[in-house]
């Protein structure tokens, strides 16, 4: 359906991810000091946030798109602009072409890709992911240098024999890290170890993870870092944020449906962690409510037939009832570029609370959407 503004939150169906441009201001103007001072370009990844009815606000502070699949390149190319970076695990060859007419640069992961495909490329600028070996991650299923990781390169002999056909290495090695240290240690040993491969190269991209918008991060010794990365090897530096770029800005707004108790007091809302906030239940993470203080304590349940559908257990400042209203925090990322129609549950509509305070409905879904997915 066609957006619709000035809309108030009472006569929104619940649920919806509600995008609060004002929100997302501090993380865009931590982002444009960062290109500033570093030189650094930054790019968004679409892997993590796609959700283009905001991209009008977000190319102010950034240089374009980074992508994990075709999909993802045209949609940077259509709705961001800027640079478009292409990146896959691994190309098909029937897309192969339709990749390198909406990319400004393309990313292998294996030389093998590089080898199969560069002759397609045109003049088109060429990279090669890098795996140091190292990462910020703690779970497994997330780790980039995992035991035999397929993500990227790491035999240094075996690049050197490929790299006068690369203009630049990707390196994406970081996630979810808020530590500086842990940063300047890793970025320590990816110059140690491809120290002679990155000087000969005209860019490096950092790749993402780094969370350089967390509230009281060294912000001016991570510019100073990149700076001297940059200059040691005479590269373009990029960074490549998911999360970093969208975090705090975004809320699920549910309704509880029910409430019961069954040792504990529980509360069943319009949502899924399943189909709307997959991530919760894929790295057993709880979700967060705010102030999520007071002494009634409840569960809150999603309302799909999963048993594990739980979006965490909080605190508020009243018993809860059948229509109360629920703000799920920091939805954004990862969020709506994974939501599902699991168990036909109804799909969180989505609007913009945009910089002037009012409130624009910019999509709804329905039955017709469900049946559309299906076949």
């Amino acid at each position: 359906m066609h957006a619709r503004t000035g809309t108030s939150t009472l006569n929104i169906q619940t649920p919806y991810y509600l995008i609060d441009k004002g929100a997302l201001l501090p993380n865009l103007r931590a982002i444009r000091r960062v290109r500033a001072r570093s030189g650094a370009k930054v790019l968004l990844a679409l892997k993590c946030f796609a959700t283009w009815s905001v991209f009008d606000l977000m190319r102010e502070y950034m240089d374009g798109t980074t992508s994990s699949s075709l999909f993802e390149v045209k949609l940077g190319r259509e709705k961001f602009g800027g640079e478009t970076h292409a990146y896959s695990v691994a190309f098909a060859d029937h897309e192969i072409d339709a990749v390198v007419a909406n990319a400004d640069r393309i990313i292998f992961n294996s030389i093998g890709q590089l080898e199969r495909f560069a002759g397609r490329c045109g003049s088109l600028s060429r990279g090669l992911r890098l795996n140091p070996g190292v990462s910020a991650s703690s779970f497994d299923l997330a780790d980039p240098a995992r035991p035999f990781s397929r993500l990227g390169e790491w035999d240094v002999e075996r690049i050197a024999a490929v790299v006068d056909r690369i203009d630049g290495f990707m390196i994406h090695n970081n996630c979810e890290n808020a530590d500086f240290g842990l940063f300047e240690r890793m970025l320590d040993h990816i110059e140690e170890r491809f120290g002679r491969l990155l000087s000969t190269v005209d860019w490096v991209s950092l790749g993402g993870g780094i969370h350089f918008t967390a509230e009281g991060y060294p912000l001016d010794a991570f510019c100073d870092r990149l700076q001297a990365f940059s200059q040691r090897f005479g590269v373009q530096v990029y960074l490549e944020p998911g999360e970093a770029a969208v975090t705090r800005s975004t809320t699920l707004e549910v309704t509880v449906l029910d409430t019961l108790f069954n040792g504990k007091h529980l509360a069943i809302v319009d949502s899924s962690i399943e189909a709307h906030m997959l991530d919760l239940l894929i790295y057993r993470q709880s979700a967060k409510v705010a102030p999520d203080a007071g002494p009634y304590n409840y569960m809150v349940c999603g309302k799909s037939c999963l048993a594990g559908d739980v979006f965490g257990e909080f605190a508020f400042d009243r018993e809860l009832k059948p229509g109360d209203r629920i703000s799920i925090q920091d939805a954004a990322g990862y969020t709506m570029v994974k939501k599902n129609w699991f168990n036909g549950v109804q799909m969180p509509s989505i609007v913009v609370r945009e910089l002037a305070g009012r409130l624009r409905l910019i999509r709804e879904f329905s039955f017709e959407d469900y049946l559309s997915s299906l076949s």
